[in-house]
């Protein structure tokens, strides 16, 4: 799949219609694009981000997310993309559309799809979108639509790129930092998902809950009354948990959007009472506000990470009975292949006495049993003298405990070693930084207290009270929000419980029912999609370790400083976690890499996620070049860039994130190039040049040197 075209008219600083042609060439698939701060570089990413996901581009990057929250909501947000100069012209309306080529659609043949997005700021309360299939309109979409969704929303999503995984196609090359930086349990389960989907492991679970169902219904059939009722009633309890846990998402959704249109409303007050106090300059409340909304940010991620210590605290009081676990572990562990050892040992002992025996039923003599039994019992004991000495008897009594497998013996294994190693080093420091962090807010706090206090009048006693009803049910929502998100969690709970009981009844009816041939041609199949996805995750796995290795060796200049990669996906793919490991074998904390080793490792990730996604869609790059020293700089471009994608779409600051020298040595993969013109500061365009004169024209157009 590729990007052909892209139009904007009078999208944000793009006046008018403003065309870019961005199609590779076979052996060339680089596209740059570049122009100084300020021009449009990171407004025509997000145009490009804004077209295919709407509202729900809060979903794609964290800079969106506080952008909308900046202005209230989405729509105010939105609505203030309209060029300014066309808004003065008398024009309403500003669309983005995006031209693709080689896009693969079941059982329908084209050539190109178009999607279009437009937002009119008189007459439209939402976004329009019209996906166009060869130039016109197709049944397809009008198919997929429901009854809560546009079905030009579900072909972008199911045919283009889904939501969850577009991070890895348009990021900014500073911020992926942020991959190898991920510490909370919800930023892991979020993750995991989008590495579920990109490597192909949801849509065969997916499958499989669909052939699951069906067999339910044929289970029906042949239950009982008693668990036919029982097996219904899950399904419905299951169902309807689920139903719920959508409308308390939509619902947290909705409160998020009124609580930033509280927060857009409350700091308005806040800065017109400071103004009327005249204690604070609205430059310098700006600072503190930026200040105090970093500070929160950060505190917020410190939470996170110490609610995940507060999970792991028993077991470190329990230190002592974990190390008499792991004791047993191991020698269980031990003994187990000690019986398998053993037992080789006594098959080989009992088959060289079966030979004998045949031998000895060929003598002319005979040998008295005492003879017999003294020969056979030194047999026994000097082969395992000379050939197994090293295998010691198992205890008749041995009796495995636990019963680990190796996964699970593993992950204890990496708790007992956090304890040891991390845990008090990492938790104490958390544990300063939030407290840290909750001083220099109150004394923030404190200051915008002391800067709004003024004269007692009417006026000011009015905006105290609007205020104070703000701050109330800003107050509010966060607890409805918390006591939303245990629901959630809680209903979570619930669902696996109602799933381990359906799992429990669906094996009581199998055991005590005949099947028709479609029933055990469906209960086949789904045994064979089992042991497909099992052998599909390890195969994954295996191949995600490789390339992210292999990926790690080639840019980073720091040769063996990283030696083995362990991606871990568990039973039900929902959770996915990734492990470096240096010399001797030792865990690297990833939060101790440089910011440009960080890079280097998202970078690393990215590249053998997409490689091994079947998804073709070009990457588009912010901010390239960013924390690199001039080898990591090399590497990145030699290696990194050209295989990516089939097209790849960067955006730099010329002599700061690309110099003279690192686009020489990308040019013999570049086909076109591009620097935005700003005409005025209300308009920029596109000017296309040729890669050889790219250069030469940026220093011509910017009077740069």
């Amino acid at each position: 799949m590729y990007i052909k075209e892209i139009e904007l008219n009078n999208f944000r600083i793009y006046k008018g219609i403003n065309k870019i042609a961005l199609l590779p060439t076979e052996d060339k698939n680089i596209i740059v694009i570049s122009g100084k701060n300020g021009f449009g570089k990171t407004t025509f990413l997000m145009s490009l981000v804004w077209c295919l996901y709407g509202k729900q581009m809060e979903k794609v990057d964290e800079l969106y997310e506080k952008e909308i929250k900046d202005k209230g909501n989405y729509t105010k947000y939105i609505s203030n993309s309209l060029n300014k100069k066309a808004y003065e012209d008398g024009e309403t309306e500003f669309y983005v559309s995006v031209t693709f080529s080689g896009v693969k659609i079941p059982d329908v043949t084209c050539n190109e799809i178009t999607i279009k997005r437009s937002y009119n700021i008189v007459s439209n309360t939402s976004d329009r979108v019209e996906v166009l299939i060869d130039g016109y309109q197709n049944q397809l979409i009008e198919d997929l639509t429901k009854e809560n969704q546009k079905g030009e929303e579900i072909f972008i999503r199911d045919f283009i790129l889904p939501i969850e995984i577009a991070k890895f196609f348009f990021f900014d090359a500073e911020k992926i930092v942020s991959l190898a930086e991920i510490n909370s349990n919800n930023q892991r389960r979020q993750l995991s998902k989008a590495y579920s989907e990109v490597l192909g492991i949801q849509k065969y679970e997916d499958l499989k809950a669909n052939l699951e169902e069906k067999q339910d219904e044929y289970r029906r059939r042949s239950a009982k009354p008693e668990e036919k009722e029982e097996l219904n009633q899950l399904h419905t309890d299951i169902e309807n948990s689920k139903i719920e846990v959508e409308k308390l998402v939509t619902n947290i959704d909705d409160l998020k959007h009124e609580r930033n249109q509280k927060e857009k409303e409350t700091e308005d007050i806040q800065r017109r009472l400071i103004r009327e106090g005249d204690k604070m300059t609205l430059d310098e409340l700006n600072l503190l506000k930026e200040e105090q909304t970093k500070l929160e940010q950060r505190k917020t991620d410190v939470q996170e990470s110490l609610k995940d210590y507060f999970d792991i605290i028993p077991f470190a009081l329990a230190g002592e009975t974990l190390m008499n676990i792991s004791e047993q572990l191991n020698n269980e562990r031990n003994l187990i292949e000690q019986i398998y050892k053993q037992e080789d040992v006594n098959s080989k002992i009992t088959q060289i006495r079966q030979d004998i025996e045949q031998r000895r039923n060929n003598l002319d003599f005979v040998l008295d049993i005492k003879t017999r039994d003294f020969y056979e019992e030194q047999i026994k004991f000097l082969v395992k003298k000379y050939f197994f000495s090293e295998i010691p008897d198992v205890p008749e009594n041995f009796q495995s405990f636990h019963d680990f497998s190796n996964a699970e013996t593993n992950e204890f294994n990496q708790l007992i070693n956090s304890i040891k190693h991390s845990f008090k080093e990492i938790f104490s420091r958390l544990n300063t930084e939030y407290s840290y962090l909750k001083n220099q807010l109150d004394s923030i706090s404190r200051k915008i207290r002391d800067a709004e206090k003024s004269a007692e009048d009417e006026y000011i006693f009015e905006l105290r009270g609007k205020k104070e009803i703000l701050d109330k049910r800003i107050i509010s929502i966060g607890n409805e929000l918390e006591t939303i998100n245990q629901k959630i969690g809680e209903l979570n709970t619930q669902i696996k419980t109602y799933k381990q009981r359906q799992e429990t009844l669906r094996k009581r009816i199998d055991d005590s029912s005949e099947y028709s041939e479609k029933e055990q041609k469906t209960k086949r199949l789904i045994t064979k999609l089992q042991n497909f996805i099992s052998v599909f995750k390890e195969e994954k796995k295996k191949s995600l370790e490789e390339k992210m290795l292999k990926g790690l060796h080639t840019l980073m200049h720091k040769k063996g400083f990283i030696t083995k990669v362990e991606v871990d996906i568990s039973i039900t793919g929902e959770d996915i976690d990734i492990t470096l490991f240096g010399s001797n074998n030792k865990i690297i904390d990833k939060g101790s890499l440089s910011m440009g080793e960080r890079q280097m490792y998202a970078s690393a990730l990215l590249n053998a996620l997409v490689d091994e996604s079947d998804i073709e869609f070009p990457v588009f790059i912010d901010s390239p070049m960013q924390k690199f020293d001039e080898q990591h700089a090399e590497n990145i471009i030699k290696y990194f860039y050209p295989n990516v994608s089939k097209q790849v779409v960067i955006f730099p600051l010329i002599n700061k994130e690309l110099t003279e020298k690192e686009y020489l040595l990308l040019q013999p993969k570049i086909c076109r190039t591009y620097l935005i013109d700003n005409i005025s500061n209300e308009k920029s365009a596109f000017l296309e040049t040729e890669p050889n004169n790219f250069l030469i024209t940026y220093k011509e157009l910017y009077n740069a040197n």
